[in-house]
């Protein structure tokens, strides 16, 4: 597998996969998330102009897609019941979801951020308890409650390399 910056081309792939992984996450009780516009396309590209979507490619084909960037988060400015692990600079991955038919696509996704930059933040829904268990197994620290642009609230993850 690999990961490169995701292409204008790649957009009704990306798409399918985001749309998949929503079926699959209604489907494992967590409806709310994700709801049926989000992620929507005009997102995705601003995501594919500023540079931060990225796709993960195994065999050719597209198997993953991620957001990836560094800090700050304004919705991680704010941390409430609890705090992060540390104020240093961080990685932030968001909207991240993979073919259904592939294993390890999230994890080696998780993999190349962390060559990246070894501080990451995540959130997710309290209903995504899929994410909550690979988080977990992961090395992620749960670390408190952020509430997005929209009062969302999610819950907090941060993980620095080589120390959790």
């Amino acid at each position: 597998m690999l990961i490169r910056e995701t292409e204008y081309k790649d957009l009704d792939k990306v798409m399918e996969i985001y749309d998949d992984a929503k079926k699959f996450m209604r489907e494992n009780g967590n409806p709310y998330q994700w709801g049926d516009n989000y992620p929507e396309r005009e997102l995705i590209m601003q995501d594919i102009a500023d540079g931060k979507s990225y796709v993960c490619i195994d065999d050719g084909e597209i198997v993953g897609v991620f957001y990836f960037d560094m800090g700050p988060d304004p919705t991680y400015i704010k941390i409430y019941q609890g705090s992060w692990i540390n104020d240093e600079p961080y990685g932030v991955i968001h909207r991240i979801a993979s073919a259904r038919r592939k294993k390890g696509v999230a994890s080696f996704c998780l993999d190349w951020c962390f060559k990246k930059w070894p501080n990451i933040r995540i959130d997710t829904h309290k209903d995504n308890l899929i994410m909550q268990n690979f988080l977990k197994k992961h090395g992620f620290k749960r670390c408190g409650i952020i509430y997005l642009m929209d009062g969302s609230e999610r819950l907090a993850y941060q993980k620095i390399a080589n120390i959790n």
